[in-house]
């Protein structure tokens, strides 16, 4: 599958009203289009950012939706968005929740970069590494691996079933993140904490 991503920041007062235009209209634009297959939305009412994860079948799907979605964005993002940053991303590896999660679910994601050349071992460490981990920790639900091959960037995403188990699993994600970006020789860009707003899987029609 493949993922497009958007990541905006602006005033931290006015994030609830974009939460609220991209988890009822912004739903049900995506609902309508051809091999959308689910989507996450990922705040911090703190520091005024939020991020959005709209899943597709495949490539053809997502570039078909662009500029669709892109007059539905803007207009959600109007009131709120300083900043946008949208990107395209290869689904590699995908361990999504398999029910909704509840209120006080929370999103670790970590940005990496890596030798194109090194692709294959980032999947690798990933899906045979870090993974069946991460999958031991209470309160773990899901994550996924996002790449982009060619500009050598990836995102990690894990989604914990509240506060507590991501407090929690700090100091063992740190050591799964430390073992898999050595085994694959990436290096860590970022790291960021949000509190998931909106999460849907949709299996193919």
């Amino acid at each position: 599958m493949f993922v497009r991503t958007t990541y905006a920041t602006g005033d931290p007062a006015k994030l609830d009203g974009a939460v609220r235009a991209l988890t009822t209209e912004g739903r049900e634009q995506l609902a309508a289009e051809p091999g959308y297959r689910g989507a996450g939305l990922f705040m911090d009412r703190e520091t005024g950012k939020l991020m959005t994860g709209t899943w597709w079948e495949d490539e053809e799907a997502l570039r078909g939706s662009a500029d669709r979605m892109s007059e539905v964005r803007a207009r959600m993002l109007s009131g709120f968005a300083a900043t946008v940053t949208v990107d395209n991303w290869e689904a590699v590896v995908g361990a999504r929740p398999e029910g909704p999660p509840g209120e006080d679910a929370r999103f670790r994601l970590t940005r990496l970069e890596f030798a194109p050349a090194d692709a294959g071992l980032l999947v690798d460490a990933f899906q045979n590494d870090a993974l069946p981990r991460l999958r031991g920790l209470p309160g773990y639900l899901g994550g996924s691996l996002l790449i982009d091959r060619s500009g050598g960037r990836a995102m990690a995403g894990a989604i914990h079933a509240d506060g507590d188990a991501l407090a929690a699993s700090r100091g063992p994600a740190a050591e799964v993140r430390g073992a898999a970006t050595g085994k694959a020789r990436a290096t860590v860009r970022a790291l960021e904490e949000f509190r998931v707003a909106m999460l849907e899987t949709r299996p193919p029609s």
